[in-house]
């Protein structure tokens, strides 16, 4: 699956998810299921997890079901064929939330059956023998929570594009069917579906059947799926869909959109027959199913899911052409496919090795983009990757194969993700590519159809390669982390000896081992290249390697082909060669990240040539970035001169570079960019660059881009965002005027944090009230995302009378995401406001005590005063008495 999560990621994350299409390239945000997922795992903690025991063996599944667009219900019927595999059965526990069932039947006598919120428990009469095929069928009847999701005008959507789909990962399934939930069983499936006339039904496998009942005027399509897979992997989706077709051998292609995006659909189709033409060649096994479909539903909560034969895709991929390079959907479309071998043909078996499902997803998704456009492009990802894993600081020390997650969504971080794909990319730089590959097929035939752990993956390559791989398994999947290294250099010219330092500096515990790892060392003259190979053991190591002559490039990994953190400081004139070593991508790269430590104008006149010249687009994004760091008024001159880039992806990234400024300068480019940009993604990241000048030109060009019309009104969204930054309560009327208009215009993601933004913009005003009621007026809305946007805008406005209104959702019995986002918003608004009230009494408290202390001042000094009268007169007194006397 690939990561993102939009609402609870939040799967998450990716990898924010985050919002899914991150405007920094959109063409790398879309991934699958959880990439916040990519976020760093949470820090909750369960007990060992293992898979549960698999008391029957579960031959086939057969659903039959029809949906009610309007109620959003679901009724029908789910039969199971099973045998027992060891023991006589006297009861069959199976997964199931909140089903209403309605009767339960059996080819074995029943003793009865029990249902409970969780879980229905069916009882034998007489135990069933090992062996013994039997069917139980299950009448039922749910409105999910989770698992199906409806998108009909019932719920604020358009009756054109009324649809409803499944989602399975990881535990999802059980909200919509009873079934035996958990990846380490595997039985062939079919689906019917019961839908109006002139919907589409899909489903895994091939379509076998399609009849219409005249007495209810349904349409009944039954999906067969006749080769073996998991439970989380079936998968519906019925309702108004348009098709784009194509075929790849004798393996038919076939793309669903909703009707009003059919326009967007072939873009992003367009990378299916490619991808799946490379996968082929480099894994060496033809696509192991009948057909390959992709699904592009309304709303769908992450970037992709591989469903056997079809993928659900989010809406969010499709895109224009006008977006150039900074809109693709070769990664999700490349990273799902992929899946059908890995993950789908053979399967996790269970959550804690997920890494061999999304792992693997990973990097293949990398090695066809290496394939597509060149390896640099390969290597790219792999470096985006790699700073994934090594950017995080304060992530709990979890290894990649890990037991104690709380639940399965914990497991879907950036350990299965990219550091995942680098243990392959690891493996592979290892082992070869001829032999790298013919491990890979080795694992995949003799796990065909069937669930796999790591120590299988390690099998096959001890026994293909004839070398001992647990030690690499044991640091790297089954230990936490990854080297952190600090590398010095130093040059003997009396003995010609180059010193090589290698400092370990990662934490060594229980849950981090002292790396082992072979890693090459590169020096380039004029003399030529002398590639130095040692294997990294100890702490701290020196290494020595004679040369002919002083090198102008010393390189550390110069293959790229270790995961570790390398700081390895290096002079400004070697910096300057390995910046212009045009053979060497990744060294470009490091050098422009490093020369961003620099300020001098040699640095930055370097950088700019590299900006404009380099030939790859990836190291002059990296050389804007470094300017933009060192930020001063040349570093902000170079970029200003850079604009006019070819690839967007550059031009991009350098009018974001430049909103990094506050200058007369920047404003001026990022002026120009909004009036002569035309592509939409860039344009976007002009708009929001405006948002520090607050000036009578900048208003009107942030209101005229508040109500213009763009695909998935990207610019008004824009628009927005720099409303807020700016923070200028003067745009809350039109803001609001905008949202009551055009609400139809607007994303659901949109939507909603463009009602956060007024939130924002008017929690500060005296009166609160009317912004408070037109929130209100969403928290009732059809579209449930409208729902939560308006409780956690609420949260964001401040007011604590908005306290009232929340809490109606909040008390609710049953948890629910309205009940659980109207919580949080309580809980920040009495965040916000009791802080402030226990202030007022503070202060008031204190000016009480002050005055008090005033008067008791005032006290004291008038005692003072008497008693200092009272000791002047003691001698006059005297004075007096001794003159009498």
């Amino acid at each position: 699956m690939k990561a993102c999560h939009l609402l609870s990621l939040g799967v998450a994350a990716l990898w924010s998810c985050v919002a899914l299409a991150a405007e920094s390239t959109e063409a790398e945000s879309l991934f699958c299921r959880h990439r916040a997922a990519l976020a760093a795992g949470a820090e909750s903690v369960g007990d060992i997890k293992y898979a549960p025991d698999r008391k029957v063996d579960i031959r086939h599944l057969a659903l039959d079901v029809t949906p009610d667009f309007q109620k959003r219900t679901v009724r029908g019927s789910a039969t199971l064929t099973f045998k027992p595999i060891a023991k006589s059965l006297d009861e069959l526990r199976l997964d199931a939330v909140d089903l209403t069932v309605s009767a339960v039947t059996c080819s074995a006598t029943l003793a009865g059956y029990q249902v409970t919120d969780k879980e229905i428990v069916v009882t034998f009469a007489t135990p069933v023998p090992p062996g013994r095929e039997t069917k139980l069928t299950i009448r039922y009847s749910a409105q999910p929570v989770k698992g199906l999701y409806f998108r009909t005008p019932s719920n604020g959507y358009p009756a054109s594009d009324m649809q409803v789909w499944s989602q399975g990962e990881s535990t999802e399934a059980r909200h919509w069917f009873p079934c035996y939930d958990y990846p380490n069983l595997k039985f062939t499936s079919e689906v019917t579906c019961h839908v109006p006339a002139g919907m589409t039904v899909l489903s895994n496998g091939r379509q076998v059947s399609e009849a219409k009942d005249a007495a209810t005027g349904l349409v009944a399509v039954r999906w067969l799926q006749d080769k073996p897979h998991v439970n989380y992997l079936i998968t519906l989706a019925a309702g108004f869909f348009t098709k784009l077709e194509d075929t790849y051998r004798d393996v038919p292609l076939r793309f669903y959109t909703p009707p009003s995006d059919a326009k967007e659909a072939a873009l992003t189709f367009a990378d299916t027959k490619p991808a799946m033409e490379f996968f082929e060649r480099e894994i060496g096994m033809p696509y192991p199913w009948a057909q390959y479909g992709q699904v592009v539903v309304l709303d769908f909560h992450w970037g992709g899911m591989e469903n056997t034969t079809l993928t659900t895709l989010t809406d969010r991929t499709l895109h224009r052409a006008d977006t150039e390079t900074l809109s693709s959907s070769e990664v999700l479309v490349s990273h799902e496919l992929v899946h059908q071998w890995f993950g789908d043909y053979v399967t996790c078996k269970d959550w804690s090795h997920l890494w061999l499902n999304e792992g693997f997803a990973t990097y293949y998704a990398n090695l066809y983009m290496g394939d597509r456009h060149g390896r640099d492009e390969m290597l790219y990802g792999l470096y985006r990757d790699a700073q994934n894993v090594l950017g995080r600081s304060g992530a709990p020390l979890r290894p990649i194969m890990f037991r104690r997650y709380a639940t399965p969504f914990d497991q879907f971080d950036y350990r299965a993700y990219p550091k995942g794909g680098w243990v392959l990319h690891m493996l592979h730089c290892q082992l070869g590519d001829d032999l790298y590959r013919r491990c890979i097929k080795t694992y995949l035939d003799r796990h065909a159809f069937g669930n796999v752990v790591t120590e299988d993956l390690n099998s096959v390559i001890e026994e293909l390669s004839g070398r001992s791989y647990d030690r690499f398994f044991d640091q790297w999947v089954y230990h936490a982390l990854q080297p952190e290294l600090e590398v010095s250099y130093s040059w003997d010219a009396k003995t010609k000896l180059a010193k090589a330092t290698v400092r370990q500096t990662q934490p060594v515990n229980d849950n981090v081992m002292l790396f082992q790892f072979p890693l090459t060392l590169r020096f380039k003259s004029k003399a030529g290249t002398v590639d130095h190979r040692v294997h990294v053991k100890e702490k701290e190591e020196d290494f020595y390697v004679p040369l002919r002559q002083a090198p102008e490039i010393v390189r550390v990994d110069p293959e790229y082909t270790l995961l570790a953190k390398i700081n390895f400081k290096l002079p400004a004139a070697m910096l300057y060669a390995q910046l212009a070593d045009s053979t060497d991508m990744i060294g470009r790269l490091l050098a422009a990240e490093q020369l961003a430590d620099k300020s001098d104008l040699t640095t930055i006149a370097k950088l700019k040539e590299a900006l404009n010249h380099d030939a790859f687009y990836g190291v002059r994004v990296k050389a804007s970035e470094s300017l933009r760091k060192i930020h001063n008024d040349d570093a902000l001159e170079a970029l200003a001169a850079s604009v006019k880039q070819p690839d967007a992806r550059t031009r991009h990234a350098v009018v974001g570079d430049i909103a990094g400024f506050f200058h007369p300068r920047a404003l001026e480019a990022l002026r120009g960019c909004v009036d002569a940009e035309r592509n939409p993604v860039v344009l976007a990241v002009a708009i929001k660059g405006l948002a520090p000048y607050q000036q009578p030109a900048v208003r009107e060009a942030l209101l005229r881009f508040l109500n213009s019309d763009s695909y998935r009104n990207r610019l008004a969204d824009a628009a927005i965002t720099a409303m807020r930054a700016q923070d200028d309560p003067s745009f809350i009327a039109p803001l609001r005027e905008t949202l009551a208009k055009r609400e139809a215009a607007f994303t659901s993601y949109g939507f909603g944090e463009a009602l956060d933004a007024l939130a924002f913009l008017a929690r500060n005003e005296k009166s609160r009230d009317d912004v408070r009621k037109f929130l209100a007026g969403f928290l009732n809305h059809k579209r449930e995302r409208f729902q939560l946007a308006a409780m956690k805008a609420l949260g964001t406005l401040e007011d604590p009378e908005a306290i009232v209104l929340l809490q109606t959702f909040a008390s609710a019995s049953k948890e629910t995401p309205q009940q659980q986002a109207a919580e949080k918003a309580v809980a920040a608004l009495r965040a916000v406001n009791k802080p402030a009230d226990n202030l007022k009494d503070l202060r008031e408290e204190v000016l009480g005590v002050k005055k008090e202390n005033q008067r008791l001042s005032k006290e004291l000094a008038d005692v003072k005063k008497k008693l200092d009268a009272g000791a002047a007169k003691e001698p006059e007194k005297k004075m007096e008495k001794k003159a009498t006397k």
